[in-house]
Parts: C-alpha cells; sequence; structure tokens
C-alpha cells in the first residue's frame, strides 16, 4: 500500500524559502501544506507563489492538523526556540543550520525530540548532492588509502557586500565561522567521524562595516564576531585538519576542500553546493589531478527533508540528524572559544558516520 504523502509546514518565509519551496515540490513523498512567518504578508506571497494552500503566523502552522514536519528557516537565534515549539506542538522539525547557537539550547532540544518520539533534521543537506557524496563513496573505496589531514578554505569580502541587510551575520550567533563552517565540517565529520579537540586564531579588520546594496546602502552597522578565523581539528579515529573561514580577503576561494590520504589527495566539491568536479592526485612525479566520476542525484536544498522523511517512515535513521547538527555546533563554539582564550578546546559529543547515500537513490520517485 502506498503511503500518503507527509505534510509539510514552513515557519520562516524569507529568501532561502524559494529554493526550498521549489525542490520540495518535486518529491511526490512530501507536500508542503502551509507557509508561516512572523510578517503573514510576506508568509501569504510565498504560498501564493508556490500554490501552497495555507499561510499565516507560525503558531498557525504548528497548529496545522496536517502538518506532521516543520521546516524551520528562521535566522540563526531563534533556530532553537522555533524547533522546540515544533516539537511541543507534536512534529519532527527540520532546521537550517545551526540548530542552535547555544550548546545547551541544543542539547535540549534533542533530549526533548527524544522524550516525545520524533525527530530532528539538520542542514546542510548539500552534503547529500551527488558531490559531496560521490566523494564519501570514493574514499570508503580505498581511492586515496586511509584520510589523514584535510584543508579547507572559504574566503570573500563577506555578505555586507550583497545582502541587504546584513547585520545578523556579524553578530554572536553568526560569522564566517557559524554561518558558512556547518557546510565545511559536516563534510569533515562525515570524512573522519567525531572532532576531538580545536584550536584557532582569529580577528575583526574594522568594528564597523556599512551595507553596500538595497535601500539600506551607505549604513553603517558594527561586527561583534571575528571575520576572519584560521581552525585547526583533531579527530577521535585519527586525522587532522586545517581551515580558513574569512570575510576578509579581496582573493575569493570557496568551495575549497582537500582530503589528504596515505595513497592520494582527493579535491571535493563545493561542500555548499550539491554538485562540482572531483579530482585525485596519486603518488607520482607528474603532479596532474584524475578526474573521477561524479554520479547520483544532484537534487536541491530538500534533499534532507526527503532523506527524514524516508528515515521517519521506513524506522531507519536519516543522515542529517540532529546529533551531527548538534557535533558541528559543539566544534565550531569551541573554534570561537580558543580565539577568545586562545586555548585549545576540547569537544565532547560523539556522532556515528551515516552511510553514503546510494548511487541509485532518487527523490522523483516514490
Amino acid at each position: 500500500m502506498t503511503q500518503r504523502a507527509m505534510g509539510i509546514g514552513f515557519v520562516g518565509a524569507g529568501m532561502i524559502s524559494d529554493t526550498y519551496l521549489e525542490h520540495l515540490a518535486q518529491f511526490p513523498e512530501v507536500e508542503v501544506v502551509a507557509v508561516g512567518d512572523i510578517d503573514a504578508g510576506r508568509a501569504a506571497v510565498q504560498a501564493a507563489k508556490h500554490d501552497v494552500p495555507v499561510s499565516g503566523t507560525p503558531d498557525e502552522v504548528l497548529a496545522h492538523p496536517d502538518v506532521e514536519l516543520v521546516v524551520n528557516l528562521t535566522i540563526p537565534a531563534v533556530h532553537a526556540e522555533v524547533s522546540l515549539a515544533a516539537i511541543e506542538a507534536g512534529k519532527h522539525v527540520w532546521s537550517e543550520k545551526p540548530i542552535a547557537t547555544a550548546f545547551a539550547d541544543a542539547q535540549r532540544l534533542l533530549a526533548r525530540a527524544e522524550e516525545r518520539g520524533l525527530r530532528v533534521g539538520i542542514a546542510p543537506d548539500t552534503v547529500l548532492g551527488q558531490g559531496v557524496q560521490s566523494a564519501l563513496r570514493a574514499i570508503r573505496s580505498g581511492v586515496i588509502g586511509q584520510p589523514i589531514a584535510a584543508y579547507t578554505a572559504m574566503m570573500t569580502l563577506g555578505p555586507d557586500k550583497w545582502h541587504p541587510n546584513p547585520d545578523f551575520f556579524f553578530q554572536p550567533g553568526a560569522g564566517p565561522v557559524l554561518d558558512m563552517g556547518p557546510y565545511y565540517l559536516t563534510t569533515l565529520v562525515n570524512v573522519f567521524g567525531s572532532a576531538a579537540r580545536a584550536s584557532a586564531f582569529g580577528l575583526a579588520s574594522t568594528p564597523t562595516r556599512r551595507v553596500v546594496e538595497g535601500p539600506r546602502a551607505g549604513e553603517e552597522f558594527p561586527v561583534l564576531i571575528p571575520t576572519h578565523v584560521n581552525a585547526n581539528l583533531e579527530f577521535v579515529d585519527g586525522g587532522t585538519s586545517s581551515s580558513v573561514f574569512s570575510w576578509e580577503s579581496s582573493l575569493v576561494r570557496m568551495g575549497v576542500v582537500e582530503i589528504t590520504g596515505t595513497e592520494g589527495t582527493l579535491s571535493i566539491p563545493d561542500p555548499n553546493m550539491f554538485e562540482g568536479p572531483l579530482r585525485v592526485m596519486r603518488p607520482g612525479s607528474e603532479q596532474r589531478w584524475e578526474d573521477l566520476p561524479v554520479e547520483g542525484t544532484i537534487g536541491g536544498r530538500g534533499l534532507g527533508v526527503l532523506d527524514m522523511v524516508r528515515g521517519i517512515r521506513s524506522g531507519r535513521p536519516h543522515r542529517a540528524s540532529g546529533e551531527i547538527g548538534l557535533h558541528v555546533l559543539e566544534t565550531m563554539l569551541a573554534i570561537e572559544e580558543s580565539v577568545r582564550t586562545g586555548q585549545t578546546i576540547d569537544i565532547a559529543s560523539r556522532i556515528d558516520r551515516p552511510e553514503p547515500i546510494p548511487e541509485g537513490w532518487t527523490p522523483y520517485e516514490a
């Protein structure tokens, strides 16, 4: 017997909701039934644009009887609050990253979800796209031997150069580590497993920045977080990584993820994207990159929601789990604490690495 599609409700109708709504509409196992926002008018616009039957406030979405899973697209500072409200309303919840801005809030959320028999999923789901998944399958197959080290880089001049309301990016709970770190760190823990400790250095070059685009162009706002961070991690099962997270760089370097193993080095597709080239460099004098096959579904934002729905229906774990979100948050907070204190910070939480997605997996057929 075919199961009915799972009812999805959105809380948050901002910029990123478009791509979620576009992709989820293509997946037959889910049905978006309601969109809510603190600005009910904005929710109504998005609902009409994407043919969603109901719009209103967040409370109305949480109370909707056909909503089984809530997609939380609010700002990072209220992720934990909104996700917990969804759990208390008896709904599973998928949240944009990070899971919370405080570790205790994330722990409380997962504990309450477990008590109520509900699931929490956390972005990014870009790691479920064909790019990173092909890389994970290649590593599991032994293409570079045993992974021993990684280098990642995310370097730009910052979101104040393009976002019309960039203030929140430069406040506690955001910054280049908490905003972009989840893409890179989620990929690293999928490769190496749990991080054990972090050490980092960081700075902000200026105490204020200026809005460049939109109606607020020219307006200044305070910078309250480090905008350039160099972070080093050591992993429980062996291996280390070195990462740059910067909104200070005129040289734009996005999506750099290189995994060094005992038998070669793998260049992984941008973890902020769902696809991209996968290349290996093997030992020898020629020093040439060799392309590897990139296979599987490209997809888009919403793959994690679908994988979560299939996990709920089948009783298997979903891949972009709350536990991984919690571990990545603790890792990012450890990096920030190391920047503040100059100390190496231990990371206590542990995760199980999820199995890579099989090559034949598709979101477009029930």
